[in-house]
């Protein structure tokens, strides 16, 4: 897999898991732990995004 591959699947997992956060944010019964789970995982993707991209600057992920 090519770097470039590489780095547009992170950003894929890294939306999906974005918006399953935005999805648990509004769900009446939010499980605490699994919210906090699914931003660990998100902050580890964002995390290795950078630095596969060798940037300065952090990357434009929310």
């Amino acid at each position: 897999m090519s770097l470039e591959n590489h780095l547009a699947a992170l950003e894929q997992r890294h939306d999906a898991l974005d918006k399953e956060i935005e999805k648990a944010l509004v769900h009446p019964a939010i499980d605490e732990l699994k919210l906090a789970e699914l931003k660990r995982r998100k902050l580890q993707l964002k995390d290795e995004i950078f630095k596969l991209r060798g940037a300065s600057s952090p990357p434009t992920l929310h």
